[in-house]
Formats: C-alpha cells, sequence, structure tokens
C-alpha cells in the first residue's frame, strides 16, 4: 500500500464519495491552452505556463484524494507539427517546470516518471526529466507520469518490436504471446491502467493517448479549458465516476439477462 500524501483526507475533501469510489489511476488530456491564452490577447505559450499551473494544483489535489497515479498528456509526437517557436518554447517550459518542481515533488512524497520515446526529444529535455525521475525514486506517495514525445500507437509498436526480438532470439515463443505479453512491454508496465480519462475544453477525442491502457477507462469531458482546470473540476469528475457501473462488458443489476442489448 502507498504511503498517504501529506494532510490527506479524501473524506472531508469529497464527504458524498465513498473513499472506495476513489479512481487508482486518472489520466488527463490537458486541452485548451492556447485558446484560454487567445481569448487574453496573449500568445499560446502563456497558455502552456498557466496550463502548468493548474497541473501542480490537480497533481496535489489528486493526492490529498488517495488517487494513486495522474498521467498527464504534455507533449505527442503529433505535436512537433506545431510551429518552431512553439514547440521550442515547450521544451524549454519542460525543463523548467523539472527544475522547478523537484524540491515540491520531494516535499510531498510524490514519485515522478514520463514516458514517451528519448529519440527525437532535446538533450537537455531528456535530462531534466531523467533528473527528477531519479531524485523522486524512493518517494512512496502518488505517482505523476507524464507523457512526453509519446503517442499510444507508437508505444504499442515499440512493444511488438521488443517482442518481435524476443522471439527472433529465441527468448519467447509465439504461443507464449498474450495480452500480459504486450502489456508488460509497454512504457510504465507497473503502473495501474487508468480507471478515469478526463479531458478538458470540450473535446470528445482519444488523440492517441494510452489506447492499450485506457480499454475499460470511463471517459469524463468537461468545457474548461485546461488553465481553469482546479479542484473543484477534479471533484466534478471524481464524483461522475464514482456515480458510474462499471461492468467491464458483464451484467449489473439493471441489465436483462442476453440478447446483442450492447456494451
Amino acid at each position: 500500500m502507498q504511503a498517504r500524501y501529506p494532510s490527506a483526507d479524501p473524506l472531508t475533501l469529497l464527504p458524498d464519495v465513498d473513499p472506495r469510489r476513489i479512481p487508482r489511476h486518472i489520466a488527463i488530456i490537458m486541452d485548451g491552452n492556447g485558446r484560454w491564452a487567445k481569448q487574453r490577447g496573449f500568445p499560446r505559450i502563456f497558455g502552456h505556463r498557466n496550463g502548468a499551473r493548474a497541473l501542480r494544483e490537480t497533481v496535489e489535489e489528486a493526492g490529498r484524494l488517495g488517487v494513486e497515479a495522474v498521467t498527464f498528456y504534455s507533449f505527442s509526437l503529433e505535436n512537433w507539427r506545431r510551429p518552431p517557436e512553439e514547440v521550442q518554447a515547450l521544451m524549454l517550459l519542460c525543463v523548467a517546470y523539472c527544475e522547478g518542481e523537484r524540491e515540491a515533488l520531494l516535499r510531498d512524497n510524490v514519485r515522478f516518471r514520463w514516458i514517451g520515446r528519448r529519440e527525437g526529444l532535446p538533450a537537455e529535455v531528456i535530462e531534466a526529466l531523467d533528473s527528477v525521475v531519479a531524485a523522486t525514486a524512493r518517494c512512496t506517495g502518488p505517482t505523476l507520469c507524464v507523457a512526453v514525445n509519446y503517442g499510444g500507437r507508437a508505444e504499442i509498436a515499440d512493444a511488438a518490436k521488443a517482442i518481435a526480438t524476443a522471439v527472433a532470439e529465441g527468448r519467447l515463443q509465439p504461443s507464449q504471446i498474450g495480452e500480459d505479453t504486450i502489456a508488460s512491454r509497454l512504457y510504465a508496465p507497473d503502473l495501474p491502467d487508468p480507471d478515469l480519462l478526463i479531458r478538458s475544453a470540450g473535446e470528445r477525442r482519444i488523440s492517441n493517448f494510452l489506447l492499450w491502457q485506457i480499454s475499460y477507462a470511463e471517459i469524463h469531458v468537461t468545457d474548461v479549458l485546461w488553465p481553469d482546470f482546479d479542484a473543484s473540476c477534479l471533484h466534478a469528475a471524481i464524483r461522475d465516476f464514482a456515480a458510474r457501473s462499471r461492468r467491464f462488458g458483464g451484467l449489473d443489476e439493471s441489465d436483462s439477462a442476453g440478447g446483442f442489448t450492447g456494451a
């Protein structure tokens, strides 16, 4: 069992939600930074900077609620298509975030992880990410995971390559390949699959995020632009999640006995 987050008290923060209904792992697609900045007459990077503040507050509140892990979609493989000046600013922001948050993560006993392809990332970004991973490796509280240079299809492709290599080298037989074989070769196989996927800014796309892991996740969409996402938004998402019946393809008490009636 993970150590509790400092000042964690889910019963006080969400008294109307059974603590057993708090999701273990929340995945978040942070959308709306650019629109938020444009509405205020600022360049897009201004929205990203304020989005980093929302990320920090969300991690803190999730920890207080007893959430074990939160994974944020920070920079996708497709994001390289953005204007070069915006990409460069995002890389610099990533480095600044790592340097600025290290002590706070250690203080709050938060373990930092990152997932994605190392190839193509600037060396200073990799160094900054890896340094926080190393610094927080012994933390026993919640896990903050950021997806950088990440794509869900690429992750599955990389897992397939690893399996193919194992087969070619005789370490694995094709007959031994199953779902567990693939899952164990994903970027963070030790993290539980997300129970809840949150997307901000009203968008209703998965956008190539954790395609394997969110197979049975509940999806919550909010119209709030990411820089405005706060504790009340997280509470609303968890209340929505807690009120749902998670059947994983099975039946609950309200279902009929059979027939092709849907998932």
